[in-house]
């Protein structure tokens, strides 16, 4: 990699790192540009120069964020003792999530209402791959009923989303998580074969 590449990859990953301390602590609508900027040393240059705007900004924390989630849902699945197991276990993950303040305010309150609809976010097209694979492999194996994978993989992704979405808008996060991590069980139970 050149040092000009290097540098730029270095600036990137700087306004991206001062954007996600930003945004978690002052919301999207809070978070000041020119704030962001003098804190990384850069011009507003740099910043449209690497993400376009500040929804562009805001869209590389959420792919970040959404990234990391994924990982460590898969690094707790890698534990588990089958593809069944592993399957519930990602979900839970991701509706525990929910209790995380950085994960609540940039994923789960702000980016619906700055990047629309979760279901079309890149990030969440990855996992929605991931869990077709997994669906498609535990049909194969008779674990799941015979259903469609595409289908059953787009309503358990949902089902996962709407939960930490529920959570996060909660009064009482801590005291909701349970009961929904049951429900999201019970739920799943009915495509077992």
């Amino acid at each position: 990699m050149s040092k000009r590449a290097l540098k730029m990859a270095e600036t990137r990953k700087s306004i991206i790192a001062a954007a996600r301390k930003s945004f978690a602590e002052y919301g999207y609508s809070e978070t000041s540009m020119d704030k962001l900027t003098a804190d990384v040393n850069l011009t507003r240059g740099a910043l449209y120069h690497n993400f376009g705007n500040k929804q562009g900004l805001f869209a590389a924390v959420v792919e970040q964020i959404d990234l990391e989630m994924v990982e460590k849902a898969k690094a707790r699945a890698e534990g588990c003792n089958n593809f069944w197991e592993g399957l519930l276990i990602e979900g839970q993950t991701y509706i525990e999530s929910a209790l995380d303040p950085e994960v609540q305010r940039i994923i789960l309150l702000d980016g619906p209402a700055v990047l629309g609809d979760p279901s079309l976010w890149p990030s969440q097209n990855r996992c929605l791959l991931s869990t077709q694979q997994i669906v498609t492999q535990l049909i194969a194996e008779g674990t799941m009923k015979e259903v469609d994978p595409e289908a059953a993989s787009m309503l358990i992704n949902g089902a996962a989303m709407n939960a930490a979405l529920w959570i996060a808008s909660s009064p009482e996060p801590e005291i909701a998580l349970p009961n929904t991590v049951a429900a999201f069980n019970a739920m799943l139970s009915g495509f077992k074969a």
